[in-house]
């Protein structure tokens, strides 16, 4: 149980942790940010890193059509900027972090495949148990306790503090 809620919190963690940006929530954050960097390498002319940043976008979201062309945009002008092959291979830290979760998806799902809960401690819901009707007595609790017991009643104070029924006045009898 504990090993299946660990995968599920780790598998939802992404989605969980959604950033609220100016008032709206930033779906596919991981996603996004290589949306960005890849923007943003493209902006400061640094194309070798912008293709990078592009097909590690499209490990998280292979199907997005703006990121397929600016690959294909990429790749027509590959001689232009001296780009080779390797530059089109996904970021490291990108790719590491795309098996992760790819593999603790598939642990959960084998988990909830072939695990099976660990129920030798729940107990089944019964009706509630009948009230006696004689309660027990107290019987075997009473006259001289065991040796245990007898070290301790030797050890109880006698009542001497103001207000103690020792050394309460009797009361007068109204006649």
């Amino acid at each position: 149980d504990i090993f299946a809620e660990s995968l599920q919190c780790k598998v939802d963690c992404e989605a969980n942790l959604t950033p609220n940006v100016g008032g709206y929530f930033v779906e596919k954050f991981v996603a996004t940010m290589y949306h960005y960097l890849q923007f943003a390498y493209y902006k400061l002319n640094d194309v070798r890193q912008a293709a990078r940043s592009a097909a590690s976008y499209m490990l998280f979201d292979p199907e997005d059509s703006v990121m397929q062309q600016n690959l294909v945009y990429y790749r027509f002008h590959r001689a232009r900027w001296g780009l080779e092959e390797e530059d089109f291979q996904p970021r490291e830290e990108a790719m590491l972090y795309h098996n992760q979760t790819a593999e603790l998806r598939e642990l959960l799902e084998f988990s909830h495949m072939y695990l099976q809960s660990d129920d030798e401690m729940e107990l089944e819901e019964t009706e509630p148990p009948l009230e006696p009707e004689d309660h027990p007595s107290d019987a075997e609790f009473e006259g001289e306790g065991d040796y245990e017991e007898g070290i301790y009643a030797d050890w109880w104070q006698e009542l001497d503090a103001k207000g103690d029924e020792a050394e309460a006045e009797p009361e007068p009898e109204l006649a």
